[in-house]
Formats: C-alpha cells, sequence, structure tokens
C-alpha cells in the first residue's frame, strides 16, 4: 500500500482537477440522497391528499401538540418525585428519571420540528403549489433536474478523473523510460526489453487504473452510500444498525477476495512479461524462425504464454464475479431485516422490538417507505465499491512492481564531485582490472594495459575470451569489481558519464540503427552536426555511394534495425556515425564483419587517416585487419598476451 500512496502523492500534482472531482462527487451524492428523500412529501400527499401548506400546518401542530404533552407529563413526574424525597433510589423513581429524559430528548426534536416548520412556512406559502397534484408534479420536475444534474456531474468527474488518470500514465512512462536509459547494462538484461515494455503498457495502466479509482470511485461511491446512511439514520439510526447486521461477514468475504485478486492481478503481470518477451522474441527473429521452419515451435510458444495469461484472467474474473453475489447479499439482507422490523413497528405501533428500543415515536408509512428507497439507494455504490476495491488492488499490485525498479539507484552513476580529464587524454589504463558478469565467475582478470593516445591496437582471441568485456568496461557499461579503468590517471568511476562516453565513438559488430532516414542515423552521433558534416563522414566510411543510389538518398528510410540495408551497408552507416562523433577514443567490435573485402580495405585506409591523434581499438578475427596495429593483443581465458610477430606488422611498415 506504500508504493500506491507514493501514486496517490503523486497525482497530487494536478490538485485543482482533484478537488474538482471531489466536489463533483459530494454534489452528486447530495443529490443522489435528496431524490430519495424527495419520496417522502409525494407519499405524504399521496397517503393524506394534503398540500405542503396542510403538511406543514399539521406538523406544525403535531410538534406544539407533542411538547406540551410531555411538558405536562415532566411536571407530573417530578411531583411524584418530590413525594418520594425520603427514599430516591426506589425502581420507582429510577424509572421516572429515565422517562423524564427521554421525554426531554422529545421536546428537543419537536422544537427542532417546530422550528424547521416555522422557518419554511412562509417560504412555502409564496412558492409551493397549493394542489396535492401540483406538489407532486413539481417534486417529480424537481427530481428529474436534479437526476439530471446529478448525471453531468458525474460525468465531469470521470472525465476529470480520466483525465488525471491518462497524465499520471504518461508520466508513469516516462519514469520507467528514464530508468530504462539510465539504468546500468547489467540491471537492464536482468529484466530484458519484454519486461519494460510490460511495465510500460499494461503495468502502468494498472497503476494509473488504480490511482482513478481512489480519487473516482472510492470518493463517489461511499459519498453517495454515507448521503444513503445518513438518511436512514435521520429517519431510525439505531433501524439503520440493526439492518446493517450482515455487514461485517460481507466486509470479510470482500476481504477475502481482494486478497486473493491481488496475487492473481501480480501473477497476471508476471505473466504478462513472459507473453512480451516471446512476442517480441519470436517477431524479432522471424528471419531465424522461418529458415529453421519453426513457425509451428513459435506458435505453441505464444499459445503457451496466452493460455496462462487466460488461466489466470479467468480465475480473477471468477473472484470478481463473486463480489457480485456478496454485496446482493448484504443489500437483501439489510432490505428483509428493514421490511421485517420497520413492518411490525408501524403495523403495531411499537417503538421496540423484544423490549430493545427502535424509534422514539412510532414510524409512520411514508417514513418507513423513504427508509427503505434509503436502503436501496445504499445498495448500488455498495456494489459498485467492490469494483472499486479490484481497481485498487491491481493499482497497489502494479504500484509494487513499478516502483521498486524506479527506486534501485544504477550501479553507473555520476560521482559527487566528479573528476575533469584534460581532452584530449594522454593515455587509457586498466589496472588489476578483474570482472566477472557473475561475481563467482570472473571473465577477464588482472588485467594490466595502457594505451597511449595515438596508438591503434587490435585485439585479438577466442569467442567468450573476454573480448568484448573489456570494451564494456572501457565504455564503463560496467565496473570492475576489483582493479580500475582510468585516463590519465583519473579513474573513470570518478568521472562524468556522459564526459566518458562523449569521448568514445563505438561500433559493434550487431550494428544498432532506427526506423529513421539515413540522415538522421549518422547524425544520431552528433545531433548538432551540419548535413556538409554528415556528408563528408558518410564518405569516409564509404558509405557515401550506396547512400547516393538510394531512391531518396540521405532521406532514405531504413526500417525497423535497418532491415532494408544489407549487414554491409549497416555497418558502414554506423561507422559514419563514429567518425562523426569525432571521438578521442575509437571502438571498433568486429565492425567490418560483414563487409566485402574490397570495402573494407578501403575502410582500413581511412582508419589509418582518421587514426591520427586518437586511440583506437580494433578487436577483429580478420588477418587483414592485424596490419593495422601498433600492437597486437591476444585475449585468451581472461588474460591479455601481447603478439608481436613481424608478419603482422611487415605490411603496415612498407
Amino acid at each position: 500500500m506504500n508504493n500506491l500512496n507514493r501514486a496517490l502523492w503523486d497525482a497530487l500534482a494536478h490538485s485543482r482537477w482533484l478537488v474538482l472531482a471531489v466536489l463533483c462527487s459530494a454534489t452528486a451524492a447530495g443529490i443522489w440522497g435528496a431524490n430519495i428523500a424527495a419520496l417522502f412529501p409525494i407519499l405524504e400527499v399521496t397517503l393524506h391528499g394534503e398540500s405542503l401548506h396542510d403538511w406543514n400546518r399539521r406538523l406544525t401542530q403535531e410538534a406544539r401538540h407533542y411538547i406540551d404533552d410531555a411538558k405536562v407529563e415532566i411536571e407530573k413526574l417530578k411531583a411524584a418525585q418530590q413525594n418520594q424525597k425520603p427514599n430516591p433510589e426506589t425502581p420507582e423513581a429510577n424509572i421516572a428519571a429515565a422517562r423524564i429524559s427521554d421525554l426531554q430528548m422529545t421536546i428537543l426534536r419537536e422544537e427542532t420540528t417546530l422550528a424547521s416548520c416555522e422557518a419554511t412556512a412562509a417560504w412555502i406559502d409564496d412558492w409551493m403549489p397549493s394542489t396535492p397534484f401540483g406538489v407532486v408534479a413539481m417534486i417529480v420536475v424537481a427530481i428529474a433536474i436534479g437526476t439530471t444534474i446529478r448525471q453531468v456531474l458525474l460525468v465531469a468527474n470521470q472525465v476529470i478523473v480520466g483525465y488525471v488518470g491518462l497524465h499520471i500514465a504518461r508520466d508513469v512512462r516516462r519514469q520507467i523510460f528514464d530508468k530504462a536509459l539510465a539504468m546500468d547494462r547489467g540491471s537492464f538484461l536482468s529484466h530484458g526489453s519484454s519486461s519494460f515494455v510490460a511495465f510500460i503498457t499494461q503495468t502502468s495502466d494498472m497503476l494509473a487504473g488504480g490511482v482513478s479509482n481512489v480519487y473516482g470511485g472510492a470518493i463517489s461511491e461511499p459519498l453517495k452510500l454515507a448521503a444513503c446512511l445518513a438518511g436512514a439514520a435521520f429517519i431510525s439510526w439505531r433501524l439503520m444498525l440493526a439492518c446493517l447486521v450482515m455487514a461485517p461477514i460481507c466486509g470479510l468475504a470482500i476481504l477475502w477476495l481482494n486478497s486473493k485478486m491481488r496475487v492473481l492481478a501480480k501473477e497476471m503481470l508476471n505473466k504478462s512479461a513472459g507473453f512480451h518477451h516471446v512476442l517480441l522474441e519470436s517477431l524479432g527473429s522471424m528471419l531465424t524462425v522461418q529458415a529453421c521452419n519453426q513457425e509451428d515451435q513459435e506458435r505453441r510458444r505464444f499459445d503457451q504464454s496466452t493460455d496462462e495469461m487466460l488461466g489466470y484472467s479467468l480465475a480473477s474474473i471468477f473472484y470478481q464475479a463473486l463480489t457480485g453475489p456478496i454485496t446482493e447479499a448484504l443489500g437483501i439482507g439489510m432490505t428483509c431485516v428493514a421490511v421485517l422490523l420497520g413492518s411490525y413497528l408501524v403495523i403495531n405501533h411499537e417503538t421496540t422490538v423484544f423490549g430493545i428500543m427502535i424509534t422514539e415515536t412510532p414510524l409512520s408509512v411514508s417514513a418507513l417507505m423513504v427508509f427503505f428507497g434509503m436502503l436501496i439507494g445504499a445498495t448500488d455504490p455498495a456494489r459498485k465499491m467492490a469494483g472499486v476495491i479490484s481497481g485498487i488492488n491491481s493499482g497497489m499490485v502494479a504500484a509494487d512492481q513499478l516502483y521498486p525498479i524506479l527506486d534501485k539507484p544504477s550501479s553507473i552513476r555520476d560521482p559527487e564531485q566528479p573528476r575533469s580529464v584534460a581532452s584530449p587524454h594522454r593515455s587509457l589504463e586498466l589496472r588489476g582490472v578483474t570482472f566477472g558478469y557473475h561475481t563467482d565467475r570472473p571473465v577477464v582478470r588482472d588485467i594490466d594495459l595502457t594505451i597511449p593516445l595515438g596508438e591503434m591496437v587490435v585485439v585479438i582471441g577466442p569467442n567468450g575470451g573476454g573480448k568484448s568485456t573489456l570494451v564494456n568496461l572501457i565504455c564503463r557499461f560496467y565496473d570492475p569489481q576489483q582493479g580500475e579503468v582510468s585516463l590519465d590517471g583519473v579513474p573513470l568511476t570518478e568521472m562524468m558519464v556522459a564526459d566518458l562516453r562523449g569521448r568514445i565513438g563505438l561500433v559493434t559488430q550487431h550494428t544498432e540503427l532506427f526506423n529513421e532516414s539515413v540522415l538522421y542515423n549518422i547524425r544520431y552521433g552528433r545531433p548538432d552536426a551540419t548535413d556538409v558534416e554528415v556528408f563528408e563522414a558518410a564518405r569516409r566510411a564509404y558509405a557515401a555511394d550506396f547512400i547516393e543510389n538510394m531512391p531518396e538518398k540521405y532521406g532514405t528510410v531504413v526500417g525497423p534495425g535497418g532491415q532494408r540495408l544489407s549487414g554491409g551497408q549497416r555497418q558502414r552507416i554506423a561507422l559514419a556515425r563514429a567518425f562523426l562523433r569525432d571521438p578521442e577514443i575509437l571502438i571498433l567490435d568486429e565492425a567490418t564483419s560483414q563487409i566485402d573485402a574490397e570495402s573494407e580495405q578501403l575502410i582500413h585506409d581511412s582508419l589509418e587517416e582518421f587514426a591520427q591523434g586518437r586511440t583506437v581499438i580494433l578487436i577483429s578475427h580478420r588477418t587483414s585487419a592485424l596490419c593495422l596495429g601498433d600492437r597486437i593483443l591476444e585475449v585468451r581465458d581472461g588474460q591479455i598476451q601481447e603478439q608481436v610477430q613481424e608478419q603482422f606488422l611487415e605490411p603496415r611498415a612498407a
């Protein structure tokens, strides 16, 4: 509940709208109770054939009569008490004292009625119809107008709360998206993109729905319920309490159902993440799926994930459906008790049942009918509250999933007192670096390496040896568990992350392009670059020729992930993007693996020119790249071994 409270507090940023929504709910609830209470004068007129003028005069006379009779009886009882002074503690004396107290309460109540009748007499005489039918017609019109106003207010409430809910969903999506962008690589991979898709779509909607239910139904429905119960209590609060005898049992049953629905909502969110995982993975690997004839396998995986969600959804629907019979049982129980006790009191002109006082004066038929109306009116908001509580439960589950992620600090973050490094730097150093994606299984161990500015290092080695891990550490996607990576002796952990990565240009084997134009994808490396600078970067990466042959040239949209381009074209656009950054450190991780030999040689020539005054780390399996390096480093089993074979260096020296 604490996490949902945080969401409710965040929603107070829209406090003006929420206050307006609450006012709409409160006014609508008041009209709801007033419409039912308006039945009383209609019934009075119908049963007695009186106009409001006659009815008001009759109430005035009856109130005065009750007051006079009560005062006379009090005087008699006090006189009798005077005669019993020698022994004031007799049972008769106690009964007389209790009766005097009741009569004083009767006088107070009737004086209130009398004051009300006298205050409204002039208004009734001036404005109210003088015939019984006119009174009925006027009240019916007033009820119709009140109902119209109430519906307008309810629509306004729903629109306002919906507006706030949509803004909450948008804000939560932004926070989750921002968190995903700022999250360290390890934490992001532990959740996966499918989980974040589920968080941004379904989970955030559930949270917004929970907040909307709190500020919407959780306010409007209890207010309607309170208005009806207050009206019933005004007629007879004791009879009202007697009618609520089943409320505790129904309340416990609803609490049990709520606990079940919270568990199911949590499981549904977990299965939703799995569903998105299967969906994104299958559609994102469509070429592999079709090439391996595994369409049936992916259908089975998809069907299994949807069937699991279907099972939990059906269970949730079942438990939610049970709330209907429970609230119906509460409503029927309240009505049955009211009919039995009320009918007994009215038919027998009694004020007690089994010796227990229910009303101070006998109930009239009109008052009893309005009492029934109030209880029936209370069952509608009670029934709707079950759905409101279900929505709040879903919001609680969603909040418990989202806020721990939002609260989790990234392991890669800026220091409180960052240190600066001259640009360009002088050297990149790794000292005693040990790192593993699992702490008990290091990928690189005790790495010591210094790369001065202007040196091109070629890194070779078997797959899994630790080459890409070195790249991850230099780019500070991860921090080493032991040792440190530094620029000019300043540990990367003491630099601003943006400062470090602003010095690096990275191209990997798995090229990532956006479903935008070629111009957009190249300029992504430096958004403030001019078109001329973009064209020059494309020329250096030997991408300009094929770009110029495209239908829309640099305005050509490359498709999701660059799928409208060949692998080599994607890599050259990524190279152009890296060149455009004008980095101090250029890291190429198998960046030319999908480029033909002729184009690769041209890119190598461009790299030799571009590498002047920069640090270049080139990871490659191709022997053609070995001649580029000032040094050749082999990474094997987490260790670095320097290779200085002359055959690798001769072509560069020629």
